[in-house]
């Protein structure tokens, strides 16, 4: 069964929701480790520039293998 277009939206907030929790929450955590000291208020916009830099990245990997797949499917046609 093919997911509908509103649950792929739903998915994809839903997952970008989650991944800029779990970064906020890691850097709480691991930066005191290194020695990095920061406010709640730069851990939120680190985070947010990390979960663009995400979408970023998730949309470029997926319109390559897209162009990919397209292309294997030219060649099939041949």
């Amino acid at each position: 069964m093919k997911q509908s277009r509103l649950m792929s939206l739903v998915e994809s907030v839903a997952n970008v929701i989650v991944g800029y929790g779990v970064a906020v929450v890691t850097q709480i955590l691991i930066f005191p480790i290194f020695g990095l000291h920061t406010t709640l208020a730069q851990n939120l916009k680190m985070g947010a520039i990390f979960t663009i830099v995400s979408i970023a990245r998730s949309f470029a990997l997926r319109r390559v293998f897209e162009a990919i797949r397209c292309a294997m499917d030219k060649e099939h046609q041949r």
